[in-house]
């Protein structure tokens, strides 16, 4: 039975999308499938930024350090720089060119400027190792990439057929140099069809996949987050709780995931928030920054909102502006949620569920339906969004029943770049996209995920495929065998691990087999824990590793403080 607040949120909704409403409704048609889409969206990422200034112009919109820009002013800097990036290097339309570097305003702005010159936004894992960018480069053909110190330094010396430029964080003028020329005012007309972005995905095929999106799909992802935070923010005005003063929100996920660059970046061109820039996550500089700049916004993995609200220090800090404490990227678990609320009695758990391939567009669980029902992820994001649950061969399931969660709207990706058997595998003739998750609806509409379908492991927000961690580990002269699966973590809600087989008559322990896999593998994919087996380890009836089995028997050992052997 829908709650009092379901029914306060679907009434706000019916009147956003209501004919001639601010996200009022049109069947669009893409790949031979009819979608509802926003007959108020821009048609591209570029008139989401024109949007901003002409609505949000002189308001602060990006703080990095003792940067402060305005939306008028941070356009005003992408549109010069996007003129240097045709001048100097002439971008193709849809052009790919990687961007590598951590969170800073020269990042927001390398992003706007590809994409205002028509290029692809080819969002690289700034974790990655050199070989791991090299990879990424090579897959999409980026010729041309804008990197930071740090990702070009371990780019050095490796063979990925690109240009490099290296820009620096801080001042535009000094990061960018000379490639901020004069605005030309000859930058492309875009439309919903071209090219806009690529971000990478780790699949269970160990293989970093590119998931590419139009402006279209990017933009929708944008605007259903905004319908979504106007439906919120309207009934918590009706209720006295709204937050006062511009909206604010503390960017502390990475800017090349889904999270950051759709639900906390994109989203903030269309409701005016300021952004305010961590490059690197501390729960003290967090909650200090809350304080100065009147955060009204968090959003981060589980254990960053969990991390404040048990920080020793919690009680020096004024939190009262922060109204919304969203968890995405993983799950958040059960008993946090109380543990939030009590700490933070002046703002509201919530969580999203949304993924790369579908713009981080899904589902949510707001407030006290939230309280009420913390094992899930909320219902479809209206309205834009469809859900269903398919069964192993493909029939649709029932209400209640547990099979693959699937995903359509507009804002779905295309695919993966140059992988046609992967994008068919995801993609359904249908238009819905099989997520590898597996749930239930319940009788209100609301999503529940129980397991995952695919062989991946979500440690703080990011995917690790097993498959490529044992890739890593099996090129160890000295391994038999190994499994690595997921094991359940206070901090990080799930960790890497590994249990291995030693060739026979060669010695080798769990010590030796991290710092090699240290070598091939960014840190945060190395188990937390290896496990020697002396025996062959246990098999399927298609001679498979037992993945399942392994996990259970050695769940209950933990991840300890040592790698193990």
């Amino acid at each position: 039975m829908a709650s009092e607040l379901d029914r306060q949120l679907m009434g706000i909704m019916d009147q956003l999308v209501a004919p001639g409403g601010q996200f009022e409704t049109a069947p669009v048609t893409r790949d031979g499938q009819t979608y509802p889409a926003f007959v108020h969206a821009p048609p591209s990422l570029a008139g989401l930024y024109a949007f901003s200034v002409a609505h949000y112009g002189d308001a602060p919109f990006l703080v990095d350090g003792d940067l402060r820009l305005s939306f008028a002013e941070t356009h005003g800097l992408a549109l010069r720089l996007a003129s240097g990036l045709l001048a100097e290097h002439g971008i193709a339309r849809g052009e790919r060119v990687g961007i590598a570097a951590r969170n800073s305003a020269n990042w927001v702005l390398a992003y706007m400027a590809v994409t205002l010159a028509g290029g692809c936004a080819t969002l690289l894992n700034g974790w990655w190792t050199g070989a791991e960018l090299a990879q990424g480069i090579a897959l999409t053909g980026c010729r041309l990439v804008l990197a930071d110190a740090e990702r070009a330094r371990r780019l050095g010396g490796l063979d990925h057929g690109s240009d490099v430029i290296v820009f620096g964080h801080g001042d535009p003028a000094s990061g960018f140099g000379a490639l901020l020329l004069p605005a030309a005012g000859d930058l492309p007309e875009l439309a919903g069809d071209d090219l806009a972005t690529i971000l990478f995905t780790s699949g269970s095929t160990g293989t970093a996949k590119g998931a590419w999106s139009q402006h279209r799909a990017a933009v929708h992802g944008a605007m259903s987050y905004a319908a979504q935070s106007l439906m919120v923010l309207t009934q918590m005005s009706g209720a006295g709780k709204a937050p006062q003063g511009q909206p604010s929100a503390l960017v502390n996920v990475p800017l090349f995931h889904v999270t950051g660059e759709v639900p906390v970046f994109l989203q903030s061109f269309l409701i005016g928030r300021k952004l305010v820039i961590m490059g690197k996550w501390d729960a003290l500089e967090a909650m200090r920054l809350i304080e100065a700049e009147r955060i009204s916004y968090f959003v981060g993995v589980p254990l960053m909102s969990y991390e404040i609200a048990t920080h020793p220090e919690l009680h020096r800090f004024d939190l009262s502006s922060c109204a919304s404490i969203v968890a995405g990227g993983a799950p958040r678990p059960v008993e946090h949620v109380s543990r939030i609320r009590e700490a933070m009695p002046h703002g509201f758990p919530l969580l999203g569920y949304g993924l790369t391939e579908t713009n981080g567009v899904g589902c949510a669980n707001f407030n006290e339906n939230y309280l009420a029902k913390p094992g899930s992820t909320g219902p479809a994001s209206r309205p834009i969004v469809e859900l269903a649950i398919y069964a192993e061969g493909g029939a649709a399931l029932a209400q209640g029943e547990t099979g693959e969660i699937a995903i359509r709207s507009i804002a779905n990706f295309g695919g993966y770049w140059e992988n046609p058997e992967a994008t068919a595998a995801a993609i359904r003739p249908d238009g819905f996209f099989l997520t590898g998750d597996l749930g239930y609806i319940d009788a209100d509409g609301y999503l529940f995920i129980v397991d995952r379908k695919k062989d991946i492991i979500i440690r703080g927000g990011e995917n690790i495929a097993c498959i490529e961690v044992e890739q890593a580990l099996y090129a160890h002269p000295d391994i038999a065998e190994v499994c690595v699966f997921g094991l359940p973590d206070e901090k990080f809600g799930e960790v890497p691990a590994a249990v291995f087989l030693a060739k026979e008559g060669h010695e080798l322990d769990g010590e030796a087999l991290r710092a090699f896999a240290a070598t091939r593998i960014a840190a945060f994919k190395v188990p937390a824990r290896f496990w020697q087996s002396h025996e062959p380890l246990p098999r399927l009836g298609t001679e498979k590793i037992d993945r399942r089995v392994l996990r259970e028997r050695y769940a209950q050992q933990g991840t300890g403080a040592k790698a193990g052997s």
